[in-house]
């Protein structure tokens, strides 16, 4: 029987940032999460994370080929999941949908630097940490 993988969720800004600077803190978090787990996101969280991408803001980070290999990459590594209950706990009401992901997919983990979803650590169980944090406790 095939070992079943943990799911890791990442909310946006720990992509965006994992993207942003190679060998960082969170690229290293990335690649570490994609290596020994699997990556959960929802369609709300890639839609968000599709909307700061594409932000002018970014245009000096990123071409549109290498905007298009950086969804590519999450696209591979990804595995949709449907929020199964509506939460809302957290402070910055746009962060339940990270909870709520983290729910349905039975995370091992949530990596973010929001400080509102920090607070909340551990939710239902499920660790809230930093980039840094997470690799060194996973």
């Amino acid at each position: 029987m095939k070992k079943k993988r943990s799911v890791l969720v990442l909310d946006t800004n720990a992509l965006i940032s994992a993207f942003l600077v190679k060998n960082s803190t969170s690229d290293l978090a990335f690649r570490k999460a994609i290596k020994t787990g699997i990556l959960g996101i929802s369609d709300s969280l890639m839609s968000e994370f599709l909307a700061v991408l594409m932000r002018k803001k970014f245009d000096k980070y990123f071409t549109a080929a290498e905007r298009a290999e950086v969804i590519g990459e999450i696209e591979k590594y990804a595995i949709t999941f449907n929020a199964t209950e509506k939460i809302t706990v957290c402070k910055d009401p746009d962060d339940n949908m990270i909870l709520e992901l983290a729910v349905a997919s039975h995370a091992t983990c949530i990596v973010t630097g929001d400080s509102h979803l920090l607070t909340l650590d551990p939710f239902r169980e499920i660790p809230i940490l930093s980039a840094a944090d997470f690799l060194k406790k996973f």
